[in-house]
């Protein structure tokens, strides 16, 4: 698949060529446009998803792009084991590490009042526990390579939201980890950074439980609520995680970088 005029300039400026990226929440949304992009800059890819089926078809694609097969590490991120399995096969499979996108993550709706005490522990199961499992799995091979760390947080860590109180709470977490770990490993030149995207047109929000009249009125609202008047794709948030994991982001650490068209910014009256 011939890579358009932009991309290829793209490319020429942000490269991952030989680097061994994993990647988690790879079977769709900005984990799968993640791993495609990446594949196209060069990278070698290990990829995690839940949805095996899923998974197979983001490993597919990244192929026809590159001519490379993935690995293919499926399992759920929030067995230890699975997650203890995910960085040894990668290792031994490629022979080091030097990139974890974290981008493995799950909405759920829920107020201080109706959210249960079972569905806030599988919000922050998935969205924080497991980040730092893997975070803490991979930081020796990270190490090793003078690797990085990107994590996909959200506006939602860094704005206040009624209604997802559990994910909000998550994604600040996230938020603080990426932070305090840059701290920590920068002086073994390991980089920790994060993107925080806005609304962006994924299944997300369907997986959520969101009808589609219900998400179609909920992307018309981004005229409104994000500056720039619309969602962003999936590809705006790769081109993102590209960049902040490549030599072109050599002297950033500790950012946690908004990726959602100004709604950071906002302050509706």
């Amino acid at each position: 698949m011939a890579a358009s005029g932009e991309q290829q300039r793209a490319d020429q400026i942000i490269n991952l060529k030989d680097k061994v990226c994993l990647v988690t929440g790879a079977s769709s949304g900005i984990g799968a446009g993640t791993a495609l992009l990446f594949a196209r800059l060069g990278a070698r890819l290990a990829l995690n998803g839940r949805n095996e089926e899923k998974l197979q078809e983001t490993a597919l694609a990244c192929e026809q792009y590159s001519g490379v097969k993935p690995l293919l590490v499926p399992g759920d991120l929030t067995d230890e084991e699975c997650v203890r399995k995910i960085i040894e096969e990668t290792v031994a499979h490629f022979g080091q590490l030097d990139v974890l996108v974290n981008s493995g993550g799950i909405l759920a709706m829920g107020t201080v009042e109706n959210t249960s005490l079972q569905d806030f522990d599988r919000v922050m199961n998935v969205n924080v526990r497991a980040i730092f499992y893997l975070t803490h799995l991979a930081v020796p091979h990270l190490i090793k390579t003078k690797g990085n760390i990107i994590n996909v947080s959200s506006v939602n860590g860094q704005r206040s939201f009624p209604g997802v109180l559990a994910y909000c709470m998550s994604k600040s977490a996230v938020d603080q980890l990426t932070r305090c770990a840059a701290l920590e490993l920068a002086p073994k030149q390991v980089r920790v950074n994060a993107v925080c995207p806005g609304v962006i047109i994924t299944d997300v929000h369907r997986r959520a439980g969101l009808n589609e009249e219900q998400y179609s009125e909920f992307l018309q609202r981004t005229q409104h609520t994000h500056a720039l008047g619309r969602p962003g794709t999936v590809d705006e948030v790769a081109q993102t995680i590209a960049f902040l994991a490549s030599d072109a982001a050599s002297f950033i650490t500790g950012v946690t970088l908004p990726v959602d068209g100004g709604r950071h910014a906002m302050c509706p009256r």
